[in-house]
């Protein structure tokens, strides 16, 4: 017979994948753990989850820190009709964010010392109003330009755990998206996805306008 710490966990387990298919966003484990009973390991709890799902339909995975329920990948086929009815990014567009994924925290002109062209504030906020590149916050050099990087919604959109599954940089210059003449300091996986950089401060309060960005590069 089932003991009561078997039945708690169950109705843990119930609870957790409530929460996840009734979410249109990831969710963290600390997001979740207040619908729990106290004491509960949401972390143990999301792996027995994401072993039962594994064969599944819908997959448990991971996104950063948050979980959300996805489309088994061998079934990514049957969405292929909606993915081809989205605008394609323009080149210009991925490779600024081929750039800031592997650069974060990459500030605009780091981002044209790479592309080898100007960049202007289209492109970026292209990215932004897609969920995929966020501010950060500014660097703490002379004119203390803004600094950019990736998002949950970035990991998500590309089915990445985190910013070290990324494909290598090889791969990445093999496919066109990136020149061969790549400076020195380009690197991955950077640990510097949520907090911000010794070498950054936060955003002042008027950052959102942007006005201080140029208008966009023609491509």
């Amino acid at each position: 017979m089932p003991t009561e710490r078997s039945e708690i966990a169950e109705r843990n387990l119930r609870v957790l994948e409530a929460l996840l298919f009734a979410s249109s966003e990831p969710l963290s484990a600390s997001q979740m753990a207040t619908y729990l009973g106290e004491g509960a390991n949401v972390t143990a709890l999301l792996m027995t989850l994401q072993q039962r799902y594994a064969p599944r339909g819908v997959n448990l995975v991971r996104r950063a820190d948050k979980w959300a329920f996805r489309t088994a990948e061998d079934l990514g086929f049957l969405l292929r009709r909606e993915e081809q009815e989205t605008r394609p990014l323009s080149r210009a567009a991925l490779e600024t964010l081929s750039i800031i994924a592997y650069h974060q925290p990459a500030t605009r002109a780091e981002i044209e010392e790479v592309r080898g062209v100007a960049t202007g504030k289209g492109t970026i906020d292209l990215l932004m109003e897609a969920g995929w590149v966020r501010m950060r916050g500014r660097r703490r050099t002379p004119g203390r330009p803004v600094t950019y990087g990736t998002t949950d919604g970035f990991l998500d959109h590309f089915g990445l755990e985190s910013l070290g599954d990324l494909p290598g940089l090889d791969e990445l210059k093999g496919s066109g998206l990136l020149s061969n003449r790549l400076p020195p300091s380009m690197q991955i996986p950077l640990p510097f996805e949520g907090a911000l950089r010794d070498d950054e401060d936060p955003l002042d309060p008027d950052d959102l306008d942007g006005a201080d960005e140029p208008e966009e590069e023609h491509e």
